[in-house]
């Protein structure tokens, strides 16, 4: 029997027309935290850090440690692991989206509702006022929608091209909405036939390819056709040649894999530059410092060393960033206004010891530096601070962590 990815807006009655399905069919329930899980356990990441793809407030570090990128491409695996065991399937969530490469036996299913309907079942079933409803209709539509766009480009996450079927459960009902999705399951066009286990084998092995590559600090679209695999750059490469060997060199023995090529996107003259992510240097940095023209010219320098980080110029704003991003490694200034440094380092410690804090001062006392050690920095340094002294502090701190 075919499998079905199922998508929706929140509201949109799906869980009932799920429920309807599997009770008619033999499909299985498959979630997003089933997903989630299979991906942690595939991946050795956290099911908090995997989860944290389907949230469309990326984290401020991303584009130095490409975390969402690594959690797409375990949740693709995961995916692509579960498509291939033959058992029926019912993919129902953001989960239904990452199906990258065709599988014909796949149907992908959209339910859409009307917002007066979707406003009626949140007052109804789920016991929101017309507000709260509107409110959290919108937070839920914006999250669809970075999440569509990042994985299929696509703006609006209802078009029709992204699926096999829309249905508009508002004006059919959810009976009529089953028989529509069950009648297309006998649809000759979405059984399973040779080919059709073929292109989930090749979607298996392209979501392989993916995470081998991203494991390495790559990031790259993966696709496969029978064994011969294709590579897509879509960032600016600055020495493209050792870019396209490193890849090759990376991919063609991975079991199989016959053929691999390597091409560039409609991205790849895009202002960004390709950075090779190097999973042994610090890649959540926090630079808090009211200098700003002498702490953005650190942090220049600090990524010309392959040390992403990100710039804050007060106390408030980076215990804000402790709070809601987690960095791994903070730089701190001392005399800062409103908040100071030792405060900082003090409620930091308080809240998320596991990070680790250098404090870097251009006014601080003996009597300054023996609190911050007590309170628990890992390191007090001076200003002006030889940039190597400061980035080898970084590592040493980082490796710290690694081993807590």
């Amino acid at each position: 029997m075919s499998d079905i990815l199922l998508f929706s807006g929140l509201f949109c009655q799906a869980e009932s027309v799920v429920k309807r399905l599997l009770d008619d069919t033999r499909c299985s329930l498959i979630t997003d935290s089933d997903i989630v899980a299979e991906a942690a356990k595939l991946s050795g990441m956290s099911e908090k850090a995997i989860a944290k793809a389907f949230v469309s407030k990326g984290s401020i570090f991303n584009k130095f440690n490409h975390e969402k990128e690594r959690s797409v491409a375990w949740l693709r695996l995961a995916l692509a692991e579960k498509l291939v065991k033959g058992e029926a399937l019912l993919v129902s969530g953001f989960s239904a989206q990452l199906l990258s490469q065709s599988i014909s036996h796949v149907l992908k299913v959209c339910i859409i509702d009307d917002v007066h309907k979707r406003i009626e079942v949140a007052r109804n079933e789920e016991g929101f006022s017309e507000k709260e409803a509107i409110k959290a209709m919108q937070r839920s539509d914006e999250e669809r929608s970075v999440w569509v766009k990042e994985l299929t480009g696509e703006k609006d996450p209802w078009t029709s091209s992204l699926y096999d079927m829309v249905v508009p459960v508002d004006k059919i009902g959810v009976d009529e909405s089953v028989a529509l999705i069950k009648e297309q399951l006998g649809n000759a066009a979405v059984q399973i036939t040779d080919n059709s286990r073929q292109e989930a084998l090749d979607f298996l092995l392209a979501a392989k390819v993916e995470t081998a590559l991203v494991t390495k600090g790559h990031n790259v679209e993966v696709s496969a056709k029978a064994g011969n695999v294709v590579l897509t750059i879509n960032k600016k490469v600055l020495l493209v040649d050792r870019l396209e060997k490193e890849l090759v060199e990376l991919t063609q023995p991975l079991d199989g894999v016959e053929s691999v090529e390597v091409t560039f996107g409609k991205d790849f003259y895009s202002p960004d530059i390709y950075r090779r992510m190097d999973f042994e240097l610090p890649s959540r940095v926090l630079l808090v410092d009211d200098e700003r023209e002498f702490v953005q010219t650190l942090s220049e320098r600090l990524l010309m060393r392959d040390l992403g980080s990100h710039v804050v110029y007060d106390g408030e704003s980076a215990l804000d960033i402790v709070k809601d991003d987690e960095p791994e490694v903070m730089i701190l200034d001392l005399k800062m206004p409103g908040i100071d440094g030792i405060e900082v380092l003090r409620r930091v410690k308080a809240s998320r010891p596991n990070i680790e804090v250098v404090i870097l001062t251009g006014h601080g006392s003996d009597q300054d530096k023996k609190v911050c050690m007590e309170l628990g920095a890992f390191a007090y340094l001076h200003k002006p601070v030889d940039i190597e002294v400061l980035s080898l502090t970084l590592k040493e701190a980082y490796a710290k962590i690694r081993k807590a």
